[in-house]
């Protein structure tokens, strides 16, 4: 018998149906299944609901139906405890998901026979160099972690530090650290170079820099990249794009490779270059 977790999408219909479809196929073979405790009661099985805290203890694999942002949770959620990750993708760009919503009780009965292959994708772990920072000092990231300027603000002015020798401060509106998953995130965006997401390295890419110098850099991911707050006005920091706070002149934020690694599940060799293909509408002429 596995113990399948499942996490939802909140504002998609297909995913209570998806979800509902799911735990009754798992159910009647002898299976367990848990939801977060609000997911559980999306798909009205309050009785599956599990506590965020210890949803993942137990789990052999958790599903995840929504997009990218929901992938993102779903790894908050279960990657200290090592648990592989099945991604459903019932929402538009779906760069992490593999799975379409046809596929899902395929790919279920995949994982449960043993025949699948898991990822290792790195994370980031982020420390936060605050007094009394309500969000709490240490957080990791599957895509990135960004110091950017507050939504009414000016451009903020960021120093950094690598491995402990100073390079040189930023004006800008933000600098983006960010692993090769997340290098076709909100680096992307901000202009930055796109890497095959199993390899392991720490990106830096400035967003809006007022400077000449605006190039990203790549850095072996055993560094540890340090990024300090200067002046007087603040930064705001987020990490997988939820906002944790406001940092103030003399706070800092420092990067490095995590000591666990998100692991995710595929069901054969993974094309990167046809994914970019697929995802971005590349042509081959």
């Amino acid at each position: 018998m596995a113990v399948v977790g499942v996490i939802c999408h909140h504002e998609r219909a297909q995913v209570v149906e998806l979800a509902r479809d799911a735990a009754g196929w798992l159910e009647a073979r002898g299976h367990e299944v848990l939801l977060p405790v609000k997911d559980a009661a999306l798909v009205g099985r309050p009785e599956l609901g599990a506590v965020e805290a210890t949803f993942s203890r137990g789990l052999d694999v958790a599903v995840s139906l929504g997009g990218d942002g929901t992938m993102l949770r779903t790894v908050a959620l279960v990657s200290a405890d090592g648990v592989p990750v099945i991604g459903v993708n019932v929402g538009q760009l779906g760069y992490l998901s593999e799975v379409e919503p046809s596929g899902l009780r395929m790919a279920l009965k995949r994982f449960l026979a043993g025949s699948y292959e898991i990822e290792e994708r790195m994370m980031l772990d982020v420390l936060v160099e605050a007094e009394a920072f309500e969000a709490g000092p240490r957080h990791r990231a599957l895509n990135e972690a960004v110091l950017e300027k507050t939504p009414m603000g000016h451009t903020v002015r960021l120093g950094v530090a690598v491995d402990g020798e100073t390079f040189t401060p930023y004006a800008a509106d933000g600098l983006i650290a960010a692993t090769p998953t997340g290098s076709t995130a909100y680096a992307f965006s901000a202009r930055g170079p796109i890497v095959e997401p199993t390899h392991r390295c720490l990106l830096m890419t400035p967003v809006s820099p007022h400077m000449l110098f605006d190039r990203s850099l790549i850095f072996a991911p055993s560094a540890r990249v340090r990024i300090e707050v200067l002046g007087h006005r603040p930064a705001t920091l987020s990490v997988d794009g939820c906002n944790l706070g406001t940092l103030h002149a003399g706070d800092a934020v420092s990067c490095t490779a995590a000591d666990v690694s998100t692991r995710l599940v595929t069901f054969g060799a993974r094309d990167f270059l046809g994914i970019l293909k697929s995802k971005f509408g590349l042509s081959d002429r």
